[in-house]
């Protein structure tokens, strides 16, 4: 089942139960993939991925620009929406797996000190793609190559 496939389902279904946060979620989720079809390139799974990816990012953006403003309001209704959005994403890898994976990826690339963590970011963020977000990479990169 494809993405635009289980969104409109999804779509149905919280308009029927009456959810405006869910039907909130799934709107910009199919906005955001409309987009991506009339920009020309071709619609792979990967870049649905990335798509999704850019929607929890910004919204966790403006989430933390609203919870310093005291815009709990707005905050809410972001958070509702990064909920939303990440049932649409694979698992997240635990910081356990991610420390393994880049553990991994270290002795693959051959890195040895922090000036090799470019090389080592360069491979870890093309194969931990939708699995761990660049910020968690970059830590645990950072950390294990002290």
């Amino acid at each position: 089942m494809s993405l635009e496939t289980s969104i409109m389902a999804e779509m149905k279904e919280a308009m029927k139960s009456k959810d405006e946060a869910t039907l909130r979620g799934l709107r910009a989720i199919k906005a955001a993939l409309l987009l991506l079809k009339t920009s020309g390139s071709e619609v792979t799974e990967d870049a649905e991925l990335k798509m999704l990816q850019k929607l929890v990012k910004q919204r966790k953006d403006s989430l933390e620009i609203f919870q310093q403003q005291n815009r709990n309001d707005l905050a809410q209704k972001e958070e509702e929406e990064i909920k939303v959005i990440e049932k649409f994403l694979p698992q997240p890898l635990s910081e356990d797996e991610l420390k393994l994976a880049v553990q991994k990826i270290i002795i693959d690339t051959g890195a040895s000190s922090p000036a090799d963590m470019g090389k080592v970011m360069g491979v870890a963020t093309k194969q931990l793609a939708g699995k761990a977000d660049g910020k968690a990479i970059s830590a645990a990169v950072k950390e294990l190559l002290k």
